[in-house]
């Protein structure tokens, strides 16, 4: 072989390590860190021709109490409003409803962020109850982490979050 072969050969194989080494960095980054997910645009308001009659803007209306605390006499069901289930409406009972990812849960949230036995909405007395179960993630009451020590108490139609999943209790 002449020199220059075999400085080809080297420098080629040089080149298809580092390649190799690339690749695995890639790999682990994206192990690591997951994909970069791709912003979608903001859809465009349609453009209308001007009304022909000024037209009195609609009051907005809330559709559920946030205040107050959510009772057996107040709230009648919880609503998951985003995630997985969204939608799905749960009459709740007398009885503690277990969230969780695990078939024995009495409301079944299966995705990554929840543990088996996530959290616990329990009856004390007359007022709901939230208590986490010392889940990895955590459970969210209307913007604050609930404490695995002790239940808190519900208020109506704050959001409650598990996981991806985020519900209320509604009437």
């Amino acid at each position: 072989m002449t020199d220059l072969t075999l400085l080809l050969l080297r420098g080629g194989f040089l080149l298809v390590m580092w390649l190799f080494v690339l690749a695995v960095v890639f790999a682990l980054r994206a192990d690591l860190f997951g994909s970069r997910a791709r912003k979608l645009p903001e859809p465009q308001p349609a453009r209308t021709a001007a009304p022909a009659a000024p037209s009195t803007p609609p009051t907005p209306t809330p559709s559920v109490a946030t205040t107050g605390p959510a009772t057996t006499s107040t709230v009648s069901r919880i609503v998951i409003t985003s995630g997985p289930k969204a939608g799905l409406e749960v009459p709740l009972g007398t009885d503690p409803l277990t969230i969780g990812r695990s078939s024995e849960a009495g409301l079944v949230i299966r995705d990554d962020y929840t543990s088996g036995h996530h959290a616990r909405l329990v009856l004390w007395g007359e007022q709901w109850m939230i208590q986490d179960l010392d889940s990895t993630n955590g459970t969210m009451h209307d913007g604050v982490r609930v404490a695995s020590s002790a239940p808190v108490a519900v208020q109506t139609g704050a959001p409650i979050k598990v996981g991806a999943t985020t519900f209320e209790l509604r009437k």
